[in-house]
């Protein structure tokens, strides 16, 4: 008696009825994303008609939206703006750094380490009751007051100084949440080996937090990016400085526009990337859940 060939006996062609249902699943999912986009476009284009048939649009398009004046402010606030990247680069892995001591001496256990404890403790209550802008001028017109030597006087220093010190404490939290996330079967199993709170703390324990508070701190670097603007307010001159000193000047605030695409044109690709990284790592948390 002859076999069917293997192959044939691992063909598998789906049911008249089950293509029937994914033709039916297809139709309901174009259907969907038809009905959102029209959506959309109408939500969008009655918006756009709203604006630009009201009484003041022709004013309102004369100050902030003048063709002359965005061309003539774009050179001087392109060369301004590589000023706010260059604080948020150098910024970003300062502020990294700190947040994470903060957050695990936050977490120390040890009776000789209360006082850097409570140090902490208050460093992130305090400085994270402060606005942004406030420690910005507090650090902008405060600290170069103090004459300390072998420190900069430079606005441009302390604007730095003062977003690293802010966002620091919002950093240490979310650092703290990863550490606390971590189930405490891990320090147990780490005891168990031999390890100290020290080494647990360095190969078990921040690993994994770290892994797991991307996507929030991604967020807080963000928001970074803009408060980097913050800096105008003590002299520095940068972007929005720039649009401002040229609004002034011609009396026009068509450069607070270009410099705001500038940021968004800066921000929102980070945005996106940090929705994207959260949703890699759901997926793998469901995935290992199974």
């Amino acid at each position: 008696m002859t076999q069917p060939p293997a192959e044939a006996a691992t063909t598998w062609e789906p049911s008249p009825r089950e293509l029937e249902r994914r033709e039916i699943r297809r139709r309901l999912r174009l259907r969907s994303t038809v009905i959102a986009t029209v959506a959309v476009v109408v939500a969008f284009v009655g918006v756009g008609v709203l604006v630009v048939t009201s009484p003041g649009w022709p004013r309102v398009h004369e100050a902030f939206f003048n063709g002359h004046h965005a061309r003539a402010s774009l050179p001087g606030i392109w060369s301004a703006f590589w000023l706010n990247v260059k604080m948020f680069l150098v910024a970003e892995p300062l502020i990294l750094v700190l947040g994470l001591a903060i957050a695990v001496a936050r977490g120390a256990r040890s009776p000789w380490l209360v006082p850097v404890r409570l140090v902490a403790v208050v460093y992130t209550d305090l400085v994270r009751g402060i606005p942004t802008i406030l420690l910005v001028l507090l650090f902008g017109f405060g600290m170069p007051s103090l004459q300390l030597q072998g420190v900069p006087n430079s606005p441009i220093f302390w604007a730095t100084t003062a977003l690293v010190v802010s966002y620091s404490a919002y950093v240490a939290e979310v650092f703290r949440s990863g550490i606390e996330s971590i189930h405490p079967s891990q320090v147990a199993s780490a005891e168990a080996l031999g390890l100290g709170r020290g080494q647990t703390m360095r190969y078990v324990v921040v690993p994994q937090a770290v892994r797991r508070v991307v996507p929030p701190l991604l967020n807080d670097f963000v928001s970074l990016q803009k408060d980097t603007a913050l800096a105008s307010t003590i002299g520095v001159f940068e972007a929005v400085f720039v649009a401002r000193d040229y609004g002034n000047y011609n009396f026009n605030y068509t450069p607070y526009v270009v410099v705001a695409i500038f940021f968004v044109v800066l921000t929102i690709p980070l945005a996106r990337f940090t929705d994207w990284l959260g949703r890699r790592y759901s997926e793998r948390e469901r995935a290992g859940a199974r």
